[in-house]
């Protein structure tokens, strides 16, 4: 049973292995990405890993430990020269495995395994991801965060706001207009009304006033005799 043993052999002896490694580890630095195997791609990631943490400090004791793994003046000078001030700000990390599926023939899980600092294109995407995300922390530090967002979220309630207010005030000039259109109505009512009684007043004191001419050339005459 293989229990604790973590190491992939890839079916080969010792030193093939580590040759097959080394020249894996040279042709990823000098061209930035290559296409392998998933299983040779994690055994390579754990290879050359610790030899660009080392390039980070650039000695002629460094070079001549990578020169050790690598075998190549070549790759040595461009992982001191290059590389190493692509990743001088980062703390571990520095390879990125894709898988593009299976290989024909033998269906061999395939995978692209690439520098992270070199692929630009996911570089771009992820700051503009940090840019446009915010974290939220639920300790007191984070606070400030929450304070910091709250002026975005108020702003469509504020503008809703707005909106209800327009409407009410809508409503209640519509409210007020009928109630307006409503007195003038009644009003011009009453002053019709009112011009009928005139009419028909008129018309009294007219009939009255016939009635009295008459009566009084009647009462002459009968206080003539």
């Amino acid at each position: 049973m293989r229990h604790a043993k973590k190491v992939n052999h890839l079916g080969r002896t010792s030193t093939h292995r580590k040759a097959m490694l080394s020249n894996m580890a040279s042709s990823l630095i000098l061209h930035k990405r290559i296409s392998t195997t998933v299983s040779k791609a994690k055994a390579l990631r754990t290879y050359v890993e610790p030899l660009i943490t080392r390039s980070k400090e650039d000695t002629t004791h460094s070079r001549r430990m990578v020169f050790s793994y690598l075998q190549d003046k070549n790759a040595v000078s461009e992982l001191f020269r290059e590389v190493s001030g692509k990743v001088m700000e980062r703390p571990g990390g520095y390879t990125r495995i894709l898988r593009t599926g299976f290989r024909k023939g033998d269906a061999a899980d395939m995978c692209i395994i690439e520098l992270v600092d070199y692929n630009e294109g996911m570089l771009t995407t992820k700051e503009t991801k940090k840019a446009t995300t915010t974290r939220r922390s639920r300790r007191g530090s984070g606070k400030k965060a929450d304070v910091a967002e709250t002026p975005v979220a108020a702003t469509p309630i504020v503008e809703d706001a707005t909106v209800i207010e327009d409407a009410e005030i809508v409503e209640d000039t519509a409210v007020v207009e009928e109630a307006a259109t409503e007195a003038v109505e009644e009003t011009t009512e009453v002053v019709e009304e009112a011009a009928v009684t005139d009419e028909e007043t008129v018309a009294a004191v007219e009939e009255i006033k016939t009635a009295e001419a008459e009566i009084t050339p009647d009462a002459a005459e009968e206080a003539e005799k």
